[in-house]
This record gives structure tokens, C-alpha cells and sequence, in this order.
């Protein structure tokens, strides 16, 4: 009896003694958060928009990019190619922003050059997006607290 007392003893400890600090493995508010940006991605510049409608779309991916950033940042999980991938998308947003100026001063919102960097854009979104993603399916080694390694310039 005491045998038995003293095996569920060691297995209550051996249970509760895991690293209380280490993220959980599914990180699912990240999910929620590469979710809600997938979705808007999506929804965003449907056939029929202008570029310049279009772009209003992409302002919206703004916020749930920005939460999906965080929970990367909170878990530790950034790494080359997200820091890559969201450099990219900056990129893509500044030529964009550049690009809608233009076409407003010219007053045409179908402008080429501003569908162009709306394509651009969207490509890289998806790009960011397929990098959060590899990110939360495919943790680092490890227990998740490791310092965030920045790429070397």
C-alpha cells in the first residue's frame, strides 16, 4: 500500500514539476491571431475593387498583423525568416502608400502602378503569413525560452 501511495506520490510531482514558463505548444491565440488576418486577407480587394479600393482593404490588416506580430514576439518564435518576410511587407506598404499618393494626384484610381504595388502587397502579406504559420506549427527547439536571435546584416 505504502508502494502504491508512494508511485502516485512521484507521479503527482514528476507531473507538476514542467516548465510552468514554457509557452503553450499550440499557441493558440497566435492561431486566432494568423486566423483573423488570413480572413482579412482574404475579404480584402474582391474582384470588382479599384486598386485604390483595394488598398483601403490592406489599411485594415494593420491591427490583427500587428497582434499576430506580438504573440510571435511573446513566444519567442521570431526568427530569419519571419523578420525577413514582415521587412518585405514594410517595403511592399511603403511603395503602395507611394503609389496610391500618385495615383490620387493624378485623380485615377485605377492606376497601374498602384495596382502593381497592390499586387505587391498582398503578396507579401501572404508571405508573412505563410512565416507566422511554419512559426507556430513548428516550434523552435527547446523549451520556447531561448533568447530571439536577430539575422546578422
Amino acid at each position: 500500500m505504502r508502494a502504491v501511495a508512494a508511485l502516485a506520490a512521484c507521479t503527482a510531482l514528476v507531473a507538476g514539476c514542467g516548465n510552468d514558463t514554457a509557452p503553450d505548444r499550440g499557441y493558440p491565440e497566435l492561431g486566432k491571431a494568423l486566423g483573423s488576418l488570413s480572413r482579412g486577407l482574404d475579404e480584402a480587394c474582391a474582384e470588382t475593387d479599384t486598386p485604390e479600393s483595394c488598398a483601403e482593404d490592406l489599411d485594415t490588416l494593420a491591427a490583427p498583423t500587428e497582434r499576430a506580430f506580438t504573440q510571435v514576439l511573446e513566444h519567442k518564435l521570431l526568427d530569419a525568416g519571419a523578420v525577413e518576410a514582415m521587412d518585405e511587407l514594410d517595403r511592399a506598404r511603403e511603395l503602395r502608400v507611394t503609389a496610391a499618393r500618385e495615383a490620387r494626384a493624378r485623380q485615377d484610381p485605377r492606376d497601374p502602378a498602384l495596382a502593381h504595388a497592390v499586387a505587391a502587397e498582398k503578396r507579401a502579406y501572404q508571405r508573412l503569413l505563410t512565416e507566422l504559420e511554419r512559426l507556430r506549427t513548428a516550434p523552435p527547439p527547446g523549451d520556447g525560452t531561448d533568447s530571439v536571435r536577430r539575422p546578422r546584416s
